[in-house]
């Protein structure tokens, strides 16, 4: 009953960085990455995400997920103007505020 108590802890010991590893993409990270695919420079999504992932639910951010496959072509920038077009075409005025205001902070 001792070796298998000790195996067992042992074996949850082993698991804990792999559970570690599971739990560090944030929300705010997932989100910056989102918003670099959609087309936005890595430090606008970075900043953007930041100040975003604090103010909207987590269903608001699984909408956002959806901007990934909005991505422009390979090279091609994509300006805030053209995020917030497709954010307004997900129909949550809120994210549509929230992203407004965290790209309007973020460009200053």
């Amino acid at each position: 009953m001792t070796a298998t108590v000790f195996r067992t802890t042992r074996f949850a010991f082993a698991l804990l960085p792999l559970l570690a590893a599971c739990t560090s993409l944030s929300p705010e990270s997932r989100l910056a990455a989102g918003l670099e695919d959609a087309g936005l420079s890595k430090p606008m999504a970075q900043c953007m995400a930041k100040r975003m992932a604090s103010r909207l639910s987590l269903a608001q951010l699984r909408k956002l997920q959806s901007l990934g496959t909005l991505r422009k072509p390979q090279g091609e920038a994509q300006t805030v103007e053209e995020l917030v077009r497709k954010l307004r075409a997900l129909g949550d005025p809120e994210i549509v505020a929230v992203s407004g205001k965290a790209a309007f902070s973020c460009a200053f």
